[in-house]
């Protein structure tokens, strides 16, 4: 009874040794199979760094940005504007704040301008106030017509003050210069353009004071110094005579 019991443990441990060696035997050759492909698809090491193609194009180069306050920048597409329409205000005192009331008290949608420069009462001397129409680019309310194109192309600029009667303030005037010049140079609009209220009907607004053609020359004076060069066929003849003062509206 013993020796057959003897006999059957041995048997039994032979074949969980006939096992084991067997299932170790698979796993080191299915293991081997497993993972040769993987270190056959792996790339050699580098040890000079990343490869940079040599035919890669460079990008394009970003345009300049135009010269001026970002605020005088609009956040849409540019309006294809052909006129700037200088204003004054006809009153001694006034901002952008103050016409936006008057404006909508007449049943209109804001103020009609695209700019307003201050003279120091509701707002600073020769401070440019940008107005909700010209972000958006949208058409002004400034300068009626039958045909209304000095308000769907026009750039409507008022300043503040009562110019039949007194002068517009140093920094009023170097304001304006400093924004007309921008305007004629970024929108491509030719010195004769740059016009008074009263050059596009029966006004005497911008006062007898406001030298518009003083305007255009110091604009035009401007543009040359900086290289600035004019597009449109009879601009450069007109830009000449401007200098000369020969050129009056």
């Amino acid at each position: 009874m013993a020796n057959h019991r003897m006999g059957y443990q041995r048997m039994t441990n032979f074949l969980r040794w006939v096992s084991c060696s067997f299932l170790a035997a698979a796993f080191i050759a299915t293991g081997c199979q497993t993972n040769k492909p993987l270190a056959a698809h792996l790339p050699p090491p580098s040890f000079d760094g990343p490869r940079v193609s040599r035919d890669v194009s460079p990008s394009a180069p970003l345009a300049a940005a135009p010269s001026g306050p970002s605020a005088w920048r609009p956040q849409v597409p540019p309006r294809a504007w052909k006129y700037i329409v200088i204003h004054h205000s006809a009153s001694p005192t006034g901002s952008m704040a103050v016409f936006d009331k008057e404006h909508r008290a007449k049943g209109w949608d804001g103020v009609g301008y695209h700019f307003v420069i201050g003279n120091g009462t509701n707002s600073g001397d020769g401070q440019v106030e940008v107005t909700p129409r010209w972000p958006i680019q949208k058409w002004g309310a400034h300068a009626k017509t039958l045909d209304n194109r000095f308000n769907e192309y026009g750039i409507g600029i008022c300043l503040v003050g009562n110019f039949d009667s007194t002068h517009p303030s140093a920094k009023q005037l170097a304001s304006l210069e400093k924004l007309v010049t921008y305007l004629m140079e970024t929108y491509h609009i030719p010195p004769q353009d740059v016009i008074g209220h009263r050059d596009t009907k029966p006004t005497e607004c911008p006062g007898r004071y406001m030298d518009v053609a003083a305007v255009r020359q110091d604009a035009v004076r401007a543009i040359a110094s900086a290289g600035g060069k004019t597009d449109r066929p009879d601009e450069a003849r007109v830009a000449k005579l401007e200098l000369l003062g020969d050129v009056t509206r």
